[in-house]
């Protein structure tokens, strides 16, 4: 193989969440796609278990929402401290719960779209060697048939916490262990047990509680004096008896299917970027289970990268653009660190400030305000918006709702995230807007079903991640050729 010849215009490692969504989204858009992934079979032994709003409207923009939320068991609040509940069902968005279904659920409706859509999933092929050069990124993997070799105009590296990308680019991956010797269990109950999803605290220290809605129970805990290597077996007894401590119920398992130990690192990727190479999810940002935002925040990282790609691959956009996913993303994946972070360092505190924090936050339950639904957005992603240029409009950079559209044809999308479904932009406005039929390959022409709303006078260009790339009171025809080139490259 020469170095100007192509096997993928796109190589990604790991399929995971992350990389099985990036991979499907490309495909989907036309580029040819190579999946490498080192597990030989599948699992559906997974650590994840919950999936938040703004994941679930960036699946419903692919047509995939519905079929994984019925494999789950949606929910409205989360208990976190005593009392104090996140309530998630006043939510702004058409997912207002967490739905609480295994990771292997979420991996296969991810698999099966990446795979229709025209992807070359490759298992058991261990990434052993990376290098790149102005035109594109060559890549060696390890297989039960010899080693491969693949050649794309880019790479990403979506294969989790020990990624080899990573360390083949030599990016640093500074930060720490914030939990040792954590526990975890899939578990069917005794008797009639609460299905409410529950987290709890005490002197014991704590454990989270989540029905799958089948009748097993994923069970996560984590014992301040039972600090165990990652290789020490789970004794399910020693388990029973910390969910009994900390949650005051009288909790035994009539059967369980499966155990594991491990730690969590609090790290992140000072660069996402390195050349023609990307990281994302867990490769460019880990952190606690705390608040469940892992499996989230990696997926919405694949979402912001892959149109992205789509662009460069294409032509229709400047290198520019790609620099966006590291200004954009990198603060989300901070945040995400910070939060899960302070939830579980105030979980784990014993001294007595913590405690007396931890029982005010649990006396005040309902009472947080404007306080418990900035906490709300934060956790279910809906409340991250993208940095604008001063001066922009309000609306730019923000997530954009699922906005009813009005159907111009039979059957034509009467959503948002129905019309994102066809992969690109879509702009939105009550004025005739024939200018963008330069785009038509683009973008896609909307008006909203109520003329007389909101964006009466606005004209609104959502990008193909549902964030809004540009937003504008009554622009000028040139206006708007202006912000189509400059987000959409020339016609």
């Amino acid at each position: 193989m020469s170095e100007t010849e192509f096997t993928a215009d796109v190589v990604v490692v790991g399929a995971g969440p992350t990389g099985l969504l990036l991979a499907g989204d490309l495909a989907a858009a036309g580029l040819r796609v190579t999946v490498l992934e080192k597990r030989a079979e599948e699992s559906n032994l997974t650590r994840a278990f919950g999936v938040h709003a703004r994941t679930l409207e960036l699946l419903d923009a692919r047509g995939l929402a519905d079929e994984l939320i019925a494999t789950g068991r949606p929910t409205p609040s989360l208990q976190v401290f005593g009392r104090l509940r996140v309530d998630l069902a006043g939510l702004p968005s058409r997912f207002p719960f967490v739905l609480i279904t295994p990771q292997s659920n979420t991996e296969r409706v991810l698999r099966e779209r990446a795979v229709k859509s025209g992807a070359d999933l490759r298992r058991g092929a261990e990434l052993t060697g990376l290098r790149q050069d102005a035109t594109g990124v060559t890549l060696t993997a390890r297989t039960a048939d010899g080693e491969q070799r693949h050649r794309a105009r880019y790479a990403v590296g979506a294969d989790g916490v020990h990624s080899a990308v990573r360390d083949l680019l030599g990016v640093p991956f500074p930060g720490e262990a914030v939990l040792r010797s954590v526990m975890l269990a899939d578990v069917r109950l005794t008797g009639d047990p609460d299905e409410s999803f529950t987290a709890a605290v005490g002197d014991a220290g704590f454990a989270f509680l989540a029905p799958f809605g089948d009748g097993w129970f994923r069970v996560i805990g984590w014992d301040r004096e039972d600090q165990l290597p990652d290789t020490e077996p789970v004794v399910t007894a020693d388990l029973e008896k910390l969910l009994r401590e900390v949650t005051g119920r009288d909790l035994e398992f009539a059967e369980v299917r499966w155990t594991s130990r491990f730690h969590s690192d609090e790290r992140q990727a000072a660069s996402y970027r390195s050349g023609r190479v990307f990281l994302a999810g867990d490769a460019a940002h880990c952190h606690s289970p705390a608040g469940g935002l892992g499996l989230n925040t990696g997926i919405q990282d694949a979402a912001n990268l892959s149109w992205k790609l789509v662009a460069a691959v294409r032509g229709w956009a400047p290198d520019a653009l790609l620099d966006t996913y590291q200004t954009e993303r990198h603060p989300v994946g901070r945040a995400v660190l910070r939060s899960s972070g302070a939830l579980v360092r105030l979980a784990q505190g014993r001294h007595a400030p913590v405690r007396a924090l931890r029982s005010a936050l649990g006396a005040a339950a309902g009472h947080l305000g404007p306080l418990a639904e900035l906490g709300a957005k934060q956790v279910s992603g809906i409340g991250y918006a993208y940095p604008a240029e001063k001066g922009a409009h309000p609306l730019t950079g923000r997530r954009v709702p699922d906005l009813r559209l009005a159907v111009d044809v039979p059957g034509g999308p009467s959503r948002l995230h129905e019309a994102l479904r066809a992969g690109k932009a879509v702009l939105i406005s009550n004025d005739e807007v024939s200018v963008a039929d330069s785009w038509a390959d683009r973008v896609v022409t909307a008006a909203p079903a109520d003329p007389h709303g909101k964006l009466r006078d606005t004209v609104l260009l959502v990008r193909p991640d549902g964030h809004a790339a540009w937003a504008c009171a009554d622009p000028t025809r040139g206006e708007l050729r202006a912000a189509l080139s400059q987000w959409l490259g020339r016609p």
